[in-house]
């Protein structure tokens, strides 16, 4: 195993009846066993974020705002993300892009897995996020597991799942995107050497 100083999983919806969290926990499950390091689950609904409220432009000016400045504490932690997001409309929940939005240095240069979900998959999400993410100058992985949902799923909206079970027959990707950001990181967390990332 390749040692990662901490990776963090962020669930990109905060609606009520959602599913996120425990497809997060999942995710974050299956990357500990394949990249040695520690894992935290970081739910944007615990991270309120006014809509674009720092008067300066994150790349060049300081923060204003002390909720600003702790999400980039966060942020800063890292050595890579898994960004764990539905399919809304073709694209992706605006707390995420809110969220990235807010900080633009801290991003910067890490190793980043886009896991979608949704009726269809959600690769036309991760297409939109993964442009984004390139924006930022992160280094989206190649593999971007995208895992279908039942419309029978969908359309209960009961706010709970068991990913190992829905999304078993997907492992072996989700597996693979985890391999990709092992290669990626050195022991320290640092980039270790060049790896595939989508273009």
């Amino acid at each position: 195993m390749i040692q990662a100083s901490k990776v963090l999983v962020i669930v990109g919806s905060t609606r009520a009846q959602r599913i996120g969290p425990q497809i997060a926990e999942w995710v974050a499950q299956v990357g500990r066993e394949a990249v040695s390091g520690q894992f935290e689950v970081v739910d944007l609904k615990d991270w309120p974020l006014p809509m674009d409220d720092e008067p300066g432009v994150p790349a060049v000016h300081g923060y204003a705002f002390e909720h600003t400045r702790a999400w980039s504490r966060k942020v800063s932690e890292a050595d890579a993300f898994v960004f764990v997001t539905p399919q809304y409309n073709w694209g992706y929940p605006a707390p995420l892009k809110n969220a990235l939005d807010h900080l633009y240095k801290e991003w910067s240069g890490k190793p980043a897995m886009i896991f979608t979900y949704g009726g269809h998959g959600g690769g036309k999400c991760a297409r939109q996020l993964r442009q984004v993410l390139k924006g930022l100058k992160m280094k989206p992985l190649a593999t971007m597991p995208a895992f279908t949902l039942s419309h029978e799923r969908i359309k209960a909206n009961a706010g709970a799942i068991e990913p190992d079970v829905e999304f078993a027959r997907h492992l072996s990707k989700l597996r693979r995107a985890f391999g990709e950001m092992a290669a990626a990181l050195d022991g320290k967390g640092a980039l270790a050497w060049p790896w595939r990332w989508c273009d």
